[in-house]
């Protein structure tokens, strides 16, 4: 009986275990996810209206402000020059201690949108803000559109 007992229990836990494993979706990654979404219920909308629908998202707990950028030296991405969109849109809060800076790229071409994605993930600077640091960094493309973000892990709540 108790062996029985002692089999059971250690099935439990495995299971408990097993089901404790899964990580939830980051606010980074669900705002990654509204952004899809936003694209694919209106793939003419323009990058400006994209992020002010991005900044005004019920996830976003500061108030928030959305520019259209040029290509050459953006914020978070130190001395690399950003080139090879025709239209861009930059969108975060108004508080600069928010480690929190996002942009919307329209591609020149979508087919270089990977190496694009890449020049994006290795000019990012968590830091570029002095007073904070931003935890997480995701970038994704969606047919000529690229998201881009750094945040915190704790920005959402």
């Amino acid at each position: 009986m108790k062996r029985t007992l002692s089999l059971f229990l250690a099935a439990l836990l495995a299971l408990t275990l097993t089901a404790c494993g899964q990580t939830a979706a980051t606010p980074g990654e669900n705002l990654c996810q509204v952004f899809l979404d936003l694209h694919q219920e209106n793939p003419e909308a323009d990058v400006l209206t994209l992020a002010e629908e991005l900044l005004s998202h019920e996830s976003i707990p500061f108030a928030g402000a959305v520019a259209q950028v040029e290509p050459g030296l953006l914020a978070g991405f130190g001395n690399t020059e950003i080139t090879g969109f025709q239209s861009a849109a930059t969108f975060g809060p108004v508080i600069g201690t928010i480690p929190f800076i996002g942009y919307l790229f329209q591609l020149d071409d979508p087919g270089a949108g990977a190496a694009f994605c890449q020049v994006l993930q290795d000019a990012a600077d968590p830091q570029w803000n002095i007073c904070t640091q931003a935890d997480e960094t995701i970038v994704r493309q969606d047919g000529d559109l690229v998201f881009f973000l750094m945040c915190p892990l704790d920005w959402a709540g």
